[in-house]
């Protein structure tokens, strides 16, 4: 017996998308007539779900889909509800918000029986991986429900939707290679967060890809104050070999390098693990006399808000938040048309401007004030700084 043929199918043979589909479906009013017979004809072709058609005409379909805010952290939330809102209104459905705010799986499982006694026919999550990833596990719900969350919901009876990290931070990576950069170091946020670790392992992957096996990580927090701080430990101790001078990196646990060495020469270019830490990059380089990108070439990742208004403006990746909340949209009216749950991925886009040049020949940082007494002055003797006494 061949598979029952889908939302997906009926658009196909219609020559329309799948949100039209649901449109004709639903009864909106903003479908034109030859359209909607032409979906009809393809529904009445391909006898799709001619029970769920009946129930729509009985009224057993409510029209309304739940939306669960699962945690109280969610980046760049708004524009994500915003995705979500305008498909769904463009699908012909109402939003039901709810909010998890943490708790057992039980507790998650009760907000979900809760927004099904409303009669929502499908349930989106807007999920927190900390908070939510266990409980997400065990959700077991008689609508579809799909997540928008970092990461692969451990759980094959939910879809899910994120942004491919891994793959913005190859992009990125791939670009300062492609300059000519070989020496990169990444500033990386707090590897205990999924976010952090799915940066690094681009970072290190694309790499590898380039023949560099010395793929140097730096790991702070998702701060200005935390970039500042790492780049100004890693200027200290840019020129030897000798764990033991560079105690603050090696003795706080913060240096991870793929071939457990230390850094062993000035990079020419960072990549800090987000817009932010490299707002507190630029400060330190700036204080060590080191221009952007004539010295050091600098990227970020998230492409958030005033970011070409820097000095020079900041290459970076770009995440479609909006494009998540749309999608995860398109996934329940999929799966309410019998499509089965999948794992999607938004592709994420560097956007290069003014903060990535070639290598200059010789990186010099001036050394940090506090290191030099007053009076004595810095100079360069081959690739070390020198103090005149």
């Amino acid at each position: 017996m061949g598979k029952a043929p889908g939302l997906v199918d009926v658009a196909r043979l219609a020559g329309v998308s799948h949100m039209t589909v649901s449109r004709v479906l639903n009864g909106h009013p903003m479908v034109k007539e030859a359209t909607r017979q032409r979906v009809m004809a393809a529904v009445e072709e391909l006898g799709y779900r001619r029970n769920s058609i009946a129930r729509a005409l009985r009224g057993d379909v409510s029209g309304t889909l739940g939306v669960v805010l699962a945690g109280e952290e969610l980046f760049e939330l708004s524009k994500v509800l915003l995705g979500i809102e305008t498909a769904a209104r463009d699908a012909g459905y109402w939003v039901n918000l709810a909010a998890w705010h943490g708790g057992s799986a039980e507790d998650l499982t009760e907000t979900v029986n809760r927004l099904i006694d409303q009669a929502v026919d499908g349930i989106a999550f807007v999920a927190d991986r900390p908070m939510a990833a266990e409980a997400l596990r065990s959700v077991n719900s008689r609508v579809p429900v799909a997540v928008v969350m970092s990461g692969a919901v451990s759980n094959e009876r939910l879809a899910s939707v994120e942004i491919d990290q891994v793959s913005g931070a190859r992009a990125v990576t791939r670009h300062l290679l492609e300059m000519g950069h070989q020496r990169i170091v990444h500033l990386s946020g707090p590897l205990h967060v999924y976010d952090a670790r799915a940066r690094v392992l681009g970072f290190r992957e694309e790499m590898a890809a380039a023949g560099l096996g010395e793929a140097v990580v730096l790991e702070g927090g998702f701060t200005p104050d935390s970039g500042y701080e790492l780049t100004v430990e890693l200027l200290r101790s840019r020129a030897t070999e000798d764990a033991d001078s560079k105690p603050n990196l090696m003795r706080a646990g913060r240096l991870h390098t793929t071939a457990g060495r230390s850094i062993a020469a000035m990079p020419t270019a960072v990549f800090a693990g987000n817009d932010m830490m490299a707002l507190g990059c630029l400060k330190a380089l700036t204080e060590a006399g080191l221009q952007v990108p004539h010295d050091v070439s600098l990227v970020g990742f998230d492409d958030s808000p005033g970011m070409t208004h820097l000095t020079p403006s900041l290459t970076t990746v770009r995440q479609n938040f909006t494009q998540l909340g749309t999608t995860v949209i398109e996934m329940l009216l999929e799966m309410l048309g019998g499509a089965q749950p999948v794992h999607r991925l938004i592709p994420a886009e560097l956007i290069a401007r003014d903060s990535v040049a070639r290598p200059a020949p010789t990186v010099l940082p001036r050394a940090p004030q506090s290191a030099v007494p007053a009076g004595q002055k810095v100079f360069s003797e081959g690739s070390k700084p020198v103090v005149e006494r």
